[in-house]
């Protein structure tokens, strides 16, 4: 593929985010608890989300990165914690890979799975923004699912990991150090393939000892927002 052809898929991949992200911030409602998540397609949402606030929305928002909460700080977008507001109406995110039919994911693709977690498990709603190009039939048919572990005896985890077929590998910083997640963690990122049954991967990743969190998000997501060249198309699970 030339690296102009590279450049529009890019960009038209963008476009179809950035509909999704829009789509999400217009279901807000002011004097509502939003949950803000991380990474690249959220980022979107919280710019878009600035520019409701910016227009008289009236939120308070729950960040689950360093990186979100100072966007959205900038944006003007008022912050609290979970310790304020335990309880949250509707958290927006994105997500590597989301199953047809059961709306089950993968996340963590940014590094911040165990807050996100957090979050969404203390959501009433969560809502999920992508492009049409992370929906499949079957999880783990295209990401890699991430595991965040402890930092001591990492290597020991990792073999663990690796007794249930994951491959793992850790995950590096573009600097090429070792990527360290927000709550000062390691990620081991592993290649199941395609996963027979997420909720019995997630049962067996959530007994090895030295695993935090994982990117399994199972029954979690409550809609899908899905940017497709015909517009954005809304999933909820059957």
């Amino acid at each position: 593929m030339a690296s102009g052809t590279i450049s529009e898929h890019h960009s038209d991949v963008e476009r179809l985010k950035q509909a999704a992200a829009k789509a999400a911030a217009s279901q807000l409602e002011s004097g509502t608890i939003v949950g803000l998540g991380s990474g690249t397609t959220s980022r979107l949402a919280v710019a878009e989300i600035g520019k409701r606030v910016h227009e008289g929305l009236q939120i308070i928002a729950i960040p689950t990165s360093e990186k979100t909460a100072a966007q959205a700080k900038d944006l003007g977008i008022q912050l609290s914690t979970l310790g304020e507001y335990p309880e949250i109406d509707v958290a927006i995110d994105g997500a590597d890979e989301v199953e047809m039919g059961t709306l089950n994911l993968i996340k963590g693709g940014g590094g911040n799975q165990l807050r996100e977690k957090i979050v969404a498990n203390a959501s009433k709603r969560f809502i999920v923004i992508v492009d049409e190009t992370k929906i499949s039939r079957q999880l783990g048919s295209h990401a890699k699912v991430p595991v965040e572990v402890a930092q001591f005896g990492w290597q020991a985890t990792a073999r663990s990991l690796a007794k249930l077929g994951g491959n793992p590998t850790l995950r590096m910083s573009s600097n090429g150090e070792t990527f360290i997640t927000d709550g000062g963690n390691y990620i081991l990122d592993c290649a199941f393939g395609p996963i027979p049954s997420a909720a019995a991967l997630d049962n067996q990743l959530n007994s090895i000892v030295g695993v935090l969190e994982h990117g399994l998000f199972i029954g979690m997501a409550s809609q899908v927002l899905v940017g497709t060249p015909d517009g954005v198309r809304s999933i909820t699970r059957e």
